[in-house]
Parts: structure tokens; sequence; C-alpha cells
């Protein structure tokens, strides 16, 4: 299911130009260490499939580049300095490896049309996904929780197979509009955040959203949704401390790997 990038190199004039971006900043060196916790967590979930799926984060300072996972390697191995610093045009600018073929042609074009999506989360994690392949709306806004995702999302209906081009990926990318929660229509789901916090925090709750909603459709029993005024009332009581809350989430989730698989930070 997955394709390597075989178009993707090291340019020659690369090592100037890490001096020059300062990639070994601070700031990027906690991006890398974020998002190498979401991988090693995603996986412990099981919200990974294989080698394919694929999260990325612009470099910061950086508009123009963006760390993402090698192809190859599962989500339980991905450590902070595994990642790859990707340029738009498939230049691997920093890291050993390439990066699947589908990630590159989604994420560059996601990170290049939609400047808000600092952090862009795309995985085929089950229950999402289960409810994706579903004709109609994937939630109901039944649940408490599937509320914190109201007025957020969006169904890209054109499923067009896989991305292996920019043009898929551009028109992916100019689809996704406003919305945080993308359900791609019989493939999976994209989450985009504003930091690595706030698209680890969405990813993991909508899966739990979406794993609710599952099993009470499994019962046969009509589903009780929640009224429209009261859902967004709802979303906005929570929103109010997403932020704060994302943030915490994500260090609790650091605090755990560090004393289970500490590696992911190396």
């Amino acid at each position: 299911m997955a394709h390597a990038l075989g178009n993707a190199a090291t340019p020659v004039g690369a090592p100037a130009l890490l001096r020059n971006t300062a990639l070994d900043a601070d700031a990027v060196r906690q991006a890398r260490v974020d998002l190498a916790a979401c991988f090693r967590m995603a996986a412990r979930m099981g919200l990974h499939e294989g080698i394919c799926n694929h999260l990325s984060f612009v470099v910061p300072g950086r508009d123009d580049l963006f760390l993402v996972n090698p192809y190859g390697w599962a989500f339980s191995e991905i450590t902070a300095s595994r990642l790859l610093v990707c340029d738009f045009d498939g230049n691997v600018i920093a890291g050993d490896g390439v990066p699947e073929a589908t990630a590159f042609f989604i994420h560059a074009q996601v990170h290049k049309h939609q400047p808000r999506a600092k952090a862009a989360f795309h995985t085929h994690m089950p229950n999402a996904t289960a409810l994706a392949m579903l004709e109609g709306p994937p939630l109901a806004w039944a649940g408490q929780t599937a509320l914190k995702f109201y007025g957020r999302t969006l169904v890209d209906e054109n499923y067009n197979g896989l991305a292996l081009d920019n043009t898929e990926g551009e028109r992916i990318a100019r689809a996704l509009g406003d919305a945080d929660i993308v359900f791609m229509k019989n493939h999976g789901v994209m989450v985009l955040g504003n930091t690595v916090a706030e698209a680890w925090d969405d990813l993991y709750y909508l899966e739990r959203a979406c794993e609710v909603q599952r099993l009470a459709m499994q019962t046969g029993r009509p589903l009780k949704p929640v009224p429209a005024a009261l859902a967004a009332a709802t979303y906005a009581q929570m929103r109010e401390g997403d932020r704060e809350s994302a943030r915490l989430h994500l260090e609790s989730i650091k605090r755990i790997l560090a004393k289970d698989e500490p590696d992911f930070m190396h």
C-alpha cells in the first residue's frame, strides 16, 4: 500500500541550509520530540496502519519546510532524530531516507495551501475510518466527546485512489476549507492543528468519539442526537480550555513514554 517517493533527494546545498536556518534550534528539537511522542502513543493505541499513515509538522521558524516520518518505519519505531525535514518540492533537507510518496504529496500540499495547518495528522485509524466508509455524515452528534468537533468537520466525498501526484494532493488541500477534522470518504481522516499538542488531542478524542458511536450503532437501537443549539453551546464550553487541555494531554503522554520508551526522545 505504501510507495517510496522516488525523486526525493538531499540537495547539494543542504549542510549550509541547515546552518543558515538553525534546524538544530531548541524549538525545532522540541517539535521533533513532541511529534515523536505522538507517533509512539498512536502506535500503542492502534491508530497506525503498518508502515503507512503520516504525521507532519511545519518546522518552527520555516513555513516552507516540514517534519514527517520516513518511508519504511512503523510508528512504534519513530524517534525524534529519525524524522525527516522536507521542502515542498520533494527534497529531503535533513534526515536519512525519503518520505512515503502519498505522505509527501498530501502533506506538502496541505502545508503549502493551508498555512493555518502547522500540524497535519493523517491516519486510517479503525473507528474513524469505519465511519468514513458509510454513506452520509460520519458523526451523529450523539455523544459528548463528539461535540468537541461540532462545527469543525468536513467530509471529502471525492476519493480518487492513492495520492501519487501534486494534483491530487492539491485537490485534498483545497478541499479542506476551514475545517480542522476531515473525513476522507473511502480512505481515512485528516486532523489539522496549530500545534502538535492540539492535533494529537483532536486525533485521540476523534477516535474515541467514533468508537463509542460505532458501539452504540451496533446495538441496532436508534441514536439520540444532541439538539443543534445545545451541541453548539457544549462545543463553546469545551473550546474555552481546549488549548491548555491539549498541552497537558501531550505532556502526560511524554511522561508515560519517558518511563516506558525513553528512546523516542533520541
